[in-house]
């Protein structure tokens, strides 16, 4: 396992290297420059210049990655171009906020999503079963943006409960909703198909108790898709956090990226883009660890 997780943390420095280059040059694909949202008509067209010059814009894209790429090894990603401020601040001091809200909310999927799951597919085609299918896809139906404006309305328009900005538990909510319907019914599939399984047949033939038979022999298999799925929406997670944080006015990582979108500030955006991919693979690179947690035979065949 030691000798898998080192060569994995390898495999990751062209990953993220490949990912600066591409967003680099996407992100200088945009007409104009960070300059051209200066709209004080006293500004001289020689100020501008200077002011491109002081932050390398007038260098070709390909110098300025370089001089990028070789800044931010040393965790150097400039400074912002509206505060002034080193981008590593500004990213450290919103990124607890974003955890605050992306931890939770993952914990929650998990702890919501399972046991639904389990239930769903024992109960085949009970009550609970299509009451929490149709709720599954009502979720999936609703765009995460619309849930948040909604939940807003409700609980801080209509009812006065929850101020609509600077809470928690709104966003919260809303992030969890937002994967938890797809999940459910991926761990639901995932127990069903190992319900069916010979070596279920087997235990139930041989007596066991049916707790027993879900709980220890199908459970623990179940598992394993569910993890995949849980590693693969970390992205969505991120992503999410961009709408989330935007439209609840949470000072996290996304609001901050959104913001530095619309200001054209490269140094913010390529930051923010860093650390939410290196967030990401570092949730798969757990999603793979915890494979060997859940399936030993999993840990000895990465070890070979």
């Amino acid at each position: 396992m030691k000798k898998y997780i080192i060569h994995r943390l390898l495999h990751l420095i062209p990953l993220l290297l490949g990912i600066s280059l591409i967003s680099f040059f996407v992100m200088h694909l945009a007409p104009g420059d960070p300059t051209a949202l200066f709209i004080d008509p006293n500004v001289q067209p020689a100020e501008l210049a200077r002011v491109r010059a002081n932050w390398g814009l007038d260098q070709p894209v390909f110098i300025q990655y370089i001089l990028w790429f070789k800044n931010a090894c040393l965790l150097d990603f400039g400074r912002s171009y509206t505060t002034g401020q080193p981008v590593i601040w500004e990213i450290a001091a919103r990124l607890p906020m974003t955890l605050l809200l992306m931890i939770p909310s993952y914990l929650l999927t998990i702890l919501i999503c399972v046991p639904i799951g389990i239930i769903s597919a024992v109960k085949k085609n009970s009550w609970f079963d299509n009451f929490f299918t149709f709720l599954s896809f009502a979720g999936m139906a609703i765009p995460t943006f619309w849930l948040g404006l909604m939940l807003m309305l409700l609980f801080s328009v209509q009812l006065h409960w929850l101020p609509a900005v600077g809470n928690i538990i709104l966003p919260l909510i809303t992030m969890t909703i937002g994967s938890l319907a797809g999940l459910t019914r991926y761990q639901r599939a995932a127990m069903l198909e190992i319900l069916n399984q010979d070596f279920i047949r087997t235990a139930r033939a041989k007596g066991l108790p049916e707790r027993v038979v879900i709980f220890k022999h199908a459970l623990r298999n179940a598992l394993i898709p569910i993890i995949t799925i849980l590693g693969l929406s970390l992205p969505d997670l991120v992503g999410g956090a961009f709408i989330i944080e935007t439209i609840f006015a949470w000072p996290g990582m996304g609001r901050l990226g959104v913001q530095s979108i619309f200001q054209r500030n490269y140094p913010v955006i390529m930051g923010i883009v860093m650390f939410s991919a290196l967030l990401i693979v570092l949730g798969n690179l757990l999603a793979d660890i915890s494979y060997a947690l859940v399936d030993p035979r999993i840990r000895y065949s990465k070890d070979a």
